[in-house]
Formats: structure tokens, C-alpha cells, sequence
């Protein structure tokens, strides 16, 4: 073997806290309830075609997502981010009110 393939080369990334946890899920959905003190309920719709029939079929979900000034009011339209766990159900976070209910 020769020098050169056991040489180090140097490191031009450093790995930060961030690159380890990876990318967090970021979704776009509209409040359905607001009752709760810190807690929203915000409904994300997605679209994805039927395995066998191909139909385009709407699926949506609930999170029970993390408000911590209670902003939010039903009908708004908000952006939220995937987090630590917060509570028994709670594992999203209010990211930004894209656009309030009129």
C-alpha cells in the first residue's frame, strides 16, 4: 500500500446537532379546534392515488399541535413542524399563521 491511500484528507463539513436529527417534517393544514389551553387541533390533507383503481382519494389527519401564546383560532391556516414529544399526543409544534380565518 502506498501513503497516499491511507492519507487523511481534511474535513470540509463538520456535522452540526442539526444534520445528526435530519430534516424535520414540515406540513401545512387549517385549525378545527382551539378549546384546548396550548393546544391545537390542525387537520392536513393530502391526496394519493388508490392502489388498485388509481382514483385519487383524499386522506386527512389530525395533530394535536403545540401553541404556546394561543394565537391560533378555528379556520386559520397554519404551518407546523414535527418536534420533540411535548405531551402524550402532542409531538408538532405551530410553526407560523399562514393565513387567519376571516
Amino acid at each position: 500500500m502506498t501513503d497516499t491511500a491511507t492519507s487523511t484528507r481534511p474535513e470540509t463539513h463538520k456535522p452540526t446537532a442539526a444534520d445528526a436529527r435530519g430534516q424535520r417534517k414540515v406540513r401545512l393544514g387549517t385549525v378545527i379546534a382551539d378549546k384546548m389551553d396550548k393546544t391545537i387541533i390542525v387537520q392536513v390533507g393530502t391526496s394519493k392515488a388508490h392502489r388498485l383503481y388509481r382514483k385519487t382519494v383524499r386522506q386527512r389527519t389530525k395533530f394535536k399541535v403545540h401553541d404556546e401564546k394561543n394565537e391560533c383560532g378555528v379556520g386559520d391556516l397554519v404551518r407546523i413542524t414535527e418536534t420533540r414529544p411535548i405531551s402524550k399526543e402532542k409531538r408538532w409544534r405551530l410553526l407560523e399563521i399562514v393565513e387567519k380565518a376571516k
